[in-house]
């Protein structure tokens, strides 16, 4: 019986220097899926919107990739406090949140990663009580009619894989423009794909 609980524990131990030199087969390109947290810091009270989104890279150098990622934020609930002080009542915001963002990723080598990155594109805010799925189809249509300002987002974060599968965490300021810079906390964590 101690053998075969022993059994497991050997072959990671023996298995381990093989698959980290696999990793490097599987570098040159990534794909994932992420859950993104995006705090809206210009209004009052501050809205904390919750979206999914999904990301594609190609290597260009061993520690450089290009990556382009998009993300939808769903409608949020906030609470909003009238000016007696003790009235409170449970709003929901028509405001969604449609990003897009390209640019450079700098990394460093092996199954765990940390990297940097500086990205451009465009945040789209639209107003709609419609749900996620006809939403996000409005808001890809409103990006050249609707609200949609340009934006940057330097940012870092870490990732480990282990072969192909792994776990990604960024956090950046994805800074748009409108009458001057406007800073807002954005965090992703989903899993990638690297082949």
């Amino acid at each position: 019986m101690k053998r075969i609980a022993l059994l497991p524990v050997l072959l990671v131990v023996f298995l381990a220097p093989s698959l980290m030199a696999q990793s490097d087969d599987y570098n040159h390109a990534e794909v994932g899926a992420f859950v993104d947290y995006f705090n809206l810091g210009r209004t009052s009270p501050n809205i904390n919107f919750v979206g999914i989104g999904g990301r594609a890279a190609f290597n260009v150098h061993r520690n450089t990739q290009i990556e382009a990622e998009m993300s939808y934020d769903f409608k949020r609930d906030f609470t909003s406090t009238f000016s007696n002080g003790f009235t409170t009542q449970l709003v929901t915001t028509r405001l969604r949140t449609l990003h897009a963002l390209f640019g450079p990723k700098f990394q460093t080598s092996g199954p765990f990663r940390v990297f940097g990155t500086f990205k451009v594109g465009l945040v789209n805010f639209s107003v709609s009580d419609q749900d996620a799925i006809p939403g996000f189809r409005g808001a890809l249509g409103g990006v050249t009619g609707g609200d949609t300002k340009a934006d940057i987002y330097p940012g870092g974060g870490v990732e480990g894989f282990w072969g192909p599968f792994g776990l990604r965490v960024d956090v950046g300021d994805e800074i748009y423009f409108d009458d001057g810079a406007r800073n807002n906390l954005k965090i992703t964590f989903g899993p990638q794909f690297r082949f």
